[in-house]
């Protein structure tokens, strides 16, 4: 993304971030092709010519929010995998800290997360790279033992990029659920499933078989 003219100092960044935010509200709000330049910068109290100095077009300054919604996600995803020597007894919380930091990370960008995965005409190619990373990180985890040999991880990861997707849009943003319930209830629905009062013995498998 090419930038014109930046202002210097931090009034120029300031107001570069005023946009940035705004933005966001206002696409996540109406959606792309409905959001105009001329309403953003009426919110921030800028001419258009100034926003010209920080972004080439809509379309980059769109470009721009996807490229930070998709960064960070995957930052936070890399980090939640688990390494190596875990004792068992904490392996349930790991796995919840590393989803709830997620879904923290979603509620506190929610303009940024509707963008990026949700409206953006990338979003299914952040959600599918979303996957293989989850897939590589369960591999491995599986490799160190913690999980059932004979899952077929690509189905795990698939399965929770779409526990993911829907849960935010009808649990999560809605402030039904917070992140560290939401992460806690699909831990314990994947690490346990749905049956109750049954010993470890009655399972077709244990989570580290």
């Amino acid at each position: 993304m090419g930038q014109r003219g930046r202002k210097k100092g931090a009034s120029g960044e300031e107001s570069r971030a005023l946009l940035l935010s705004i933005a966001a509200k206002e696409f996540a709000d109406k959606g792309f092709y409905e959001t105009k330049v001329s309403s953003i910068v009426k919110e921030a109290n800028l001419s258009q010519p100034a926003f010209y100095l920080y972004f080439d077009s809509k379309e980059a300054l769109f470009g721009e929010l996807v490229d930070l919604f998709r960064l960070e996600l995957f930052e936070l995803t890399k980090r939640s995998r688990l390494e190596p020597g875990i004792d068992s007894s904490t392996l349930a919380n790991r796995i919840t800290n590393g989803l709830a930091a997620i879904l923290c990370f979603f509620v506190e960008e929610p303009d940024l997360t509707r963008i990026g995965f949700y409206l953006a005409d990338d979003a299914e190619d952040i959600k599918n790279n979303l996957t293989d990373q989850i897939k590589d990180n369960l591999i491995f985890e599986q490799q160190q033992g913690y999980f059932c040999s004979r899952l077929d991880m690509s189905i795990v990861a698939e399965s929770l990029v779409g526990i993911i997707e829907r849960l935010t849009i009808t649990k999560l943003l809605p402030g039904h659920k917070t992140p560290e319930i939401l992460a806690t209830e699909i831990v314990t629905l994947l690490l346990h499933g749905m049956i109750t009062h049954q010993s470890s013995s009655s399972y077709p498998f244990s989570i580290s078989d």
